[in-house]
């Protein structure tokens, strides 16, 4: 009679713990990181990697390396604990990538990796890593990015890459790293607005066979929500009045509160955003996300508190040949979807 008394407690607890979990509903994360220049120390002669050698100024040694790789890795698996994507940029090769999921931060959890070489003539690449327990790859495709007016400028392919998440939702992941704002914001704008016109006609050919299609946008735009590129051309809105078929910067309302992920002159911006289609904000079908579900991660141990300014800001690599062995010069940025456990 014990036995089955025992027994039947102890299906109760189980039960009651599954019911719980249940309760909380499924997560999914989906994270970004521009890594600044995580290059290894090998010279290759076909891209300008120079200054990220152990001979150069900035005297890039295999122990600084391993310090990034280190550094890098805790950020990427802080972010909700390990996402199943995570999307990448200033990567110089495949062998970085190999390099940073064998530190020590990634041990016992497997990932897959996405990536080829772009025609950036510094070598630097945008990735997709993911978690093959959580998320099923289909298909990929790198969209090139060639000015009209500008046949000597080359710059880093658009990632995009169609898989199913956990749970059975498709999704569409796009990530990004437009041309930087180096020689004028004004000068370089209509660059990254000629970028927002190819990636906007991709998810436009996905929206307009399913307007409820699973889009997320994410990357390092050098622009912000306001701005030309992102609001008018690609048209991500503020993540309100959603319709099916738009899409949303889910980065909006932060950025107006005056937040940023970059730092300039002591000065935040929010050059890194993540963007959503409609039906991943009220659809109701599947994985949802809601603006104070996207987060700028930016625990203590990746600030410094400048003296100069007064105010804490991302602790870097380098500042121009100094080194400072830090992160990044950008924070990362990270979603959690959630699926309704009723």
């Amino acid at each position: 009679m014990r036995r089955i008394v025992l027994f039947a407690f102890l299906i109760l607890v189980v039960s009651t713990a599954q019911s719980q979990q249940a309760g909380k509903g499924e997560e999914f994360t989906v994270a970004f990181y521009n890594v600044e220049n995580l290059f290894d120390t090998i010279d290759d002669p076909s891209v300008k990697d120079d200054d990220f050698t152990p001979t150069s100024e900035k005297q890039w040694t295999r122990e600084r390396y391993q310090t990034k790789l280190k550094h890098i890795s805790r950020v990427l698996t802080s972010m909700n604990g390990y996402p199943p994507i995570i999307g990448l940029a200033e990567t110089e090769n495949r062998q970085v990538l190999v390099d940073l999921l064998q530190t020590r931060h990634f041990s016992g959890m497997y990932y897959s990796m996405i990536h080829h070489d772009s025609p950036d003539e510094r070598g630097i690449d945008v990735a997709l890593l993911y978690r093959p327990d959580k998320f099923s790859y289909l298909r990929r495709q790198f969209i090139p990015i060639h000015f009209p007016f500008d046949d000597q400028t080359k710059v880093r392919d658009i990632l995009y890459v169609k898989g199913v998440a956990q749970g059975g939702d498709t999704l569409h992941v796009y990530v990004n790293h437009w041309k930087s704002r180096y020689g004028g914001r004004k000068e370089t704008r209509k660059y990254r607005i000629h970028s927002a016109g190819i990636l906007k006609e991709h998810t436009d050919s996905i929206l307009h066979r399913d307007p409820a299609a699973n889009i997320i946008v994410i990357g390092d735009f050098n622009d912000e929500p306001v701005n030309t590129s992102l609001q008018k051309t690609l048209q991500a809105r503020p993540p309100e009045n959603i319709k099916k078929g738009e899409l949303y910067n889910m980065l909006y309302p932060k950025d107006q509160e005056g937040k940023g992920t970059y730092n300039y002159k002591y000065e935040w911006f929010m050059l890194d955003n993540f963007i959503v289609s409609a039906g991943l904000i009220k659809d109701g079908r599947g994985y949802t996300i809601q603006p104070g579900d996207v987060k700028i991660f930016d625990a203590p141990w990746v600030l410094y508190e400048n003296p100069k300014a007064g105010m804490k800001v991302p602790n870097r690599t380098y500042g121009g040949p100094n080194y400072f062995g830090g992160y990044s010069d950008h924070l990362a940025i990270y979603g959690v979807f959630h699926r309704s456990g009723k």
